[in-house]
This record gives C-alpha cells, structure tokens and sequence, in this order.
C-alpha cells in the first residue's frame, strides 16, 4: 500500500494505491490526523482510484475522518473507487455519509 497527501487550495486529498487494511491504516490515520490538526480544511478527499481491496479497518478509517470533518464543518468525499471497491463501501453504508464520485475535478471545482 502506498499513498500520498497533498493539498488542493482548500482540499487535502490522500491518494492511495493498494490495499488499504490493518497494515497501513494507524500509520495512515496518524499522518492524516496532523495534517488536520495543523491546518483547517474545507474538504478531504479519499482518492481510491488505485485502490484494489479494503478492509474493515480501512472503513473505520474513513468513517473516522468522516467525524472529524463533519465536526470541524468540513465535507469528505470518495473518488474513482473500482467496482469492487464501491461494492464494499456501498454494502457498508458508507454512501450515505460520504458521496462518492468518479474524479476529484468533481470535488476541487465545488
């Protein structure tokens, strides 16, 4: 698993390539959590165009982001998700608190 973390004007945007599981998540979530704390952002993007598999502790993950920035009144979004992916997230739920579009372009331009 491999990922980057990059800012967009007023969007932080991790892009991930892999699988993300139990391996990277606490690494993940630590370096996604100080750049939260350092700065305030409108928006977080979870870019899993590269994305090939995700796990329970990837959706606490996302979930967990989810809360932060929905109570500093931030917005999160899911991007580029494959159809394996997207089937996960859908059976979880995790549609109906974080949209999930097809690029970050969608997002970025809000």
């Amino acid at each position: 698993m491999g990922y980057e973390l990059k800012q967009v004007r007023n969007t932080l945007v991790v892009k991930l390539t892999g699988e993300l599981d139990m391996l990277i998540v606490d690494r993940l979530r630590k370096e996604i959590d100080k750049r939260l704390e350092e700065q305030t952002f409108k928006n977080l993007i979870f870019n899993l165009e590269r994305v090939s598999f995700i796990d329970s502790s990837g959706l606490g993950l996302i979930i967990g982001r989810y809360k932060k920035m929905n109570a500093n009144s931030g917005r999160m979004y899911i991007v580029g998700a494959s159809n394996n992916v997207e089937k996960i997230l859908l059976f979880s739920g995790i549609n109906k608190l974080v949209p999930i579009y097809n690029q970050e372009q969608d997002i970025i331009s809000i």
